[in-house]
């Protein structure tokens, strides 16, 4: 069932099954003069927030900001100083952490008896440095959303083995990889309020039509069934700006440049500057979102200091506070050292920012 499709009166009629029946966006119904209004829906809280921050630490980490750079898995993720990151998020003051569990690395930061069993021991760290995050950031308050690739195709051979990657016919890759995904929801529960599943694209390996988006959503929220869910079929960056799935209830948004305080649609220097006019993408129940890099080019990559803020607060502040005005949602990527911490530049730019949005 396309819930994108449906009619008010079916939408309403269904409602008495709850959300999670359907495990589509929230459901919403036109209030007076015509405007979409939540009743209930899973992404209420980015509406409500500030913004989010995101942080690229695949394990076993970028580039440090000290020292040599760390190779073992374990070592570099006992070393991941999580106190002093927690209070960088603090002092920022966002509402939401977006955090990356693993990528194209071949490894996690988070133990895995799923991958453990497919592909074999010594890629998922011993450290649940995802358990902790996401319960520190429900200590301050705030939301954790856990970010993973939706596919496996830059990885080694080895991990194509254990996860049945198979561009012929992805379906054994589906349910294998969906075991992987329940563990995390299930060992997270209610600490983990949304995932931000990334490679969701067209390519001939696995297109994104050939999604069993009930499986994917299943797996997802096994441990809370108000986890919001976002697929990244590129969106923004290149001129998407509809969500991928009725199964989605926020829009991935991935941003590459914002231009005049604006998104930019696509990868052309010229291409059309947007923002949100609506808390829903238009036609949808989706949440608007935007996720866009504000240092470095979403991860820090060579030693030595952080790439400094690409945009000046000025721009920065007037995108997030035009986007929050009609109920539109943000996260800003900062880099992160792999010792576990912000670039000061960054974090001053950050708190300048809440400091505005406080005033309104």
């Amino acid at each position: 069932m396309n819930i994108l499709s449906l009619s008010r009166r079916e939408l309403l009629g269904h409602a008495g099954m709850g959300l999670a029946a359907l495990a589509a966006p929230g459901l919403a119904v036109p209030a007076k003069g015509g405007r979409m209004e939540a009743l209930k829906h899973r992404a209420d809280w980015m509406a409500r927030g500030k913004f989010g921050m995101m942080v690229h630490w695949l394990a076993p980490g970028p580039a440090p900001e000290k020292g040599e750079w760390v190779r073992d898995l374990n070592k570099a993720v006992d070393a991941f100083n999580l106190d002093r990151f927690m209070k960088q998020f603090k002092e920022s003051e966002a509402d939401w952490l977006l955090f990356t569990i693993g990528q194209n690395t071949g490894y996690y930061c988070s133990p895995s008896a799923t991958l453990d069993r497919l592909v074999g021991p010594g890629h998922a760290s011993g450290r649940d440095l995802i358990l902790e995050a996401a319960r520190a950031v429900h200590a301050q308050g705030k939301r954790f959303i856990a970010y993973l690739p939706a596919e496996v195709k830059g990885q080694s051979e080895e991990i194509h083995k254990g996860f049945a990657w198979n561009p012929a016919d992805q379906s054994e890759f589906q349910k294998r990889y969906a075991g992987f995904i329940r563990e995390y929801a299930e060992r997270l529960g209610k600490n983990l309020d949304g995932w931000w599943f990334d490679g969701c694209y067209t390519w001939p390996d696995f297109h994104n039509s050939l999604y069993d988006w009930p499986l994917w959503a299943g797996a997802s929220r096994a441990g809370n069934p108000d986890a919001a869910l976002a697929f990244n079929d590129g969106s923004f960056c290149i001129a998407i700006t509809k969500p991928l799935s009725a199964y989605q209830d926020y829009l991935s948004g991935e941003v590459e440049v914002l231009k005049e305080g604006k998104v930019r649609l696509g990868r052309e220097e010229d291409g059309r500057l947007i923002l949100p006019e609506d808390r829903f993408v238009e036609g949808t129940y989706c949440q608007w979102h935007a996720l866009a890099p504000i240092d470095c080019f979403w991860g820090h990559h060579t030693l030595g200091p952080m790439e400094p803020p690409r945009y000046s607060n000025e721009d920065l502040i007037a995108f997030v506070r035009n986007c929050h005005a009609v109920g539109g949602a943000v996260t800003l990527n900062v880099g992160i050292y792999q010792e576990g911490h912000i670039a000061e530049k960054t974090l001053a730019q950050l708190q300048k920012l809440s400091a505005a949005m406080r005033k309104g």
